[in-house]
C-alpha cells in the first residue's frame, strides 16, 4: 500500500478527487496454467543473454497486468477514459485543452506520443500467436484496420509499437469482447512469462488489428519525456513548451521511431 504521506502529497497537487486502490492478488500472480519452473528457467536464460528486464519477475506481472487487468479494477468502473502516467516522466508543454474531450469529440479510441521498435528477443512468438488469433477469429477483425502500421514488406511484424508508458485511451475499447478475447488468447499462450511480452506491443497489435487510423491520434503537441526519449512539438507549436524540439524521437532517432510511418499511412476509406 502507498504511505499516507505519499497519498497526501499526490492529493495536494491534483485538482480533482484522488483515489488509491490495491491490485487484487488474482490480477498480479501466476494463473494455474503457467509452469512456474519453466518461467524461472526462461528468466535465467534471458539473464545470461542480457535481454532488457529479461530476469525480472515483477516486470512480467506488470506487463500482464497492464495488458489485461488494470481496466478491470473496481476503481476504473466509473470511467470511460484513462491516461497512463508513470513516475519520473516529464511533460514539456502547457496542455491548454482537455485531451479526453478531444478524444470524445473526434471519435478517437487510442492516443500516443511516442512509437518505436520493440526488442525482438522479448517477443519471438508474439506475432505468430497474434496471427493465430486472427485466423481463428476472422469475424472480429474489421476490414478497415491499422495492420499496415505493424507489418513490414515481408508481411511479418516490423516491431513498431506505441510506447504505452503514455497512453490516453478508451476503456470501452479495452473492455470490448474483441480485446478481451485477444488478451485471453495471449495469456493462455504463456508468452508473458515464457518470453517477456510487453504491454506496449500487446496494446499496439490490438489497436492495429481492431481500430483504423482515424481512431488513433498522435498527441504531437504534448511534450513528453520518458528516459531516454522525447516527444516535442516543432516550430510554432513549440512556443508553449520548454522541451528541446530537436531531441524529439522521430527527428533524433528516425531509424528507431515509427511515428512518421504512422503519419504517412492513408486515411481509411469511408
Amino acid at each position: 500500500p502507498f504511505s499516507d504521506e505519499f497519498k497526501e502529497k499526490i492529493a495536494s497537487v491534483v485538482t480533482g478527487e484522488c483515489q488509491f486502490g490495491l491490485i487484487p492478488h488474482e490480477h498480479w500472480s501466476y494463473p494455474d496454467y503457467i509452469n512456474q519452473t519453466k518461467a524461472a528457467e526462461v528468466r535465467e536464460d534471458m539473464k545470461r543473454r542480457k535481454i532488457i528486464y529479461g530476469d525480472n519477475e515483477s516486470y512480467r506481472h506488470m506487463c500482464r497486468y497492464e495488458s489485461g487487468f488494470f481496466f478491470r479494477h473496481q476503481l476504473m468502473d466509473q470511467y470511460k477514459w484513462y491516461w497512463r502516467v508513470e513516475p519520473g516522466v516529464k511533460f514539456g508543454c502547457e496542455i491548454d485543452y482537455d485531451p479526453f474531450v478531444f478524444m470524445e469529440k473526434n471519435n478517437k479510441k487510442y492516443g500516443f506520443t511516442i512509437s518505436i521498435k520493440e526488442y525482438v528477443q522479448t517477443i519471438p512468438t508474439l506475432w505468430n500467436t497474434t496471427l493465430d488469433f486472427m485466423k481463428k477469429n476472422k469475424d472480429m477483425i474489421p476490414a478497415s484496420n491499422l495492420m499496415e502500421f505493424v507489418t513490414g514488406k515481408d508481411g511479418g511484424y516490423n516491431l513498431c509499437h506505441f510506447w504505452s508508458n503514455f497512453e490516453i485511451g478508451s476503456l470501452d475499447f479495452l473492455r470490448s469482447k474483441e480485446y478481451l478475447a485477444y488478451f485471453d488468447h495471449l495469456d493462455h499462450a504463456g508468452g508473458f512469462f515464457y518470453e517477456r511480452w510487453g504491454d506496449a506491443p500487446v496494446h499496439s497489435l490490438a489497436v492495429a488489428m481492431l481500430l483504423n487510423k482515424s481512431q488513433v491520434h498522435w498527441f504531437e503537441d504534448i511534450g513528453y519525456y520518458h528516459g531516454p526519449l522525447w516527444n516535442c512539438p516543432k516550430g510554432k507549436a513549440n512556443a508553449k513548451c520548454w522541451c528541446p524540439e530537436g531531441e524529439s524521437v522521430e527527428t533524433r532517432n528516425r531509424g528507431w521511431s515509427c511515428t512518421l510511418d504512422f503519419v504517412a499511412l492513408p486515411e481509411p476509406k469511408v
